[in-house]
């Protein structure tokens, strides 16, 4: 069995798992306020990158590694950006989930046009 067996499962809800690995990392944290900001957001760039190491091993493109990674690990990775992300903004911000929600709702709005107000009436086919 592994550690990872052994573990308490994550929340089910998004944001309170991530309150709860901020609450975590705060309480670990050997870093002044500011730059314990800083070194989250900084992550980020790590598990980008964990992302492209990942995306080329599982297309092989280093011909001396060949195919090291899977689209499995690629998902993972993907992941890993987001969870680190999140926090990052939780770290910011104690309303983290209230200001994704609201810039969600700008990217969506922007790219995608303004919500119906309500559904449109079904198309009448007369016969």
């Amino acid at each position: 069995m592994t550690d990872q067996d052994t573990r308490t499962p994550a929340p089910a809800d998004l944001w309170t798992a991530i309150d709860e690995l901020w609450a975590w990392l705060d309480a670990h944290d050997r870093h002044d306020p500011p730059q314990a900001v800083l070194l989250r957001v900084l992550k980020l760039s790590e598990e980008v990158g964990e992302v492209a190491q990942a995306v080329i091993g599982a297309t092989g493109q280093n011909p001396r590694k060949g195919v090291s990674h899977t689209w499995a690990d690629v998902r993972a990775e993907l992941c890993d950006v987001v969870i680190t992300a999140l926090v990052a903004l939780r770290t910011l911000t104690p309303d983290a989930q209230e200001e994704f929600t609201r810039h969600l709702a700008r990217v969506t709005a922007r790219s995608l046009g303004p919500a119906p107000a309500t559904a449109p009436p079904p198309q009448r086919r007369d016969m």
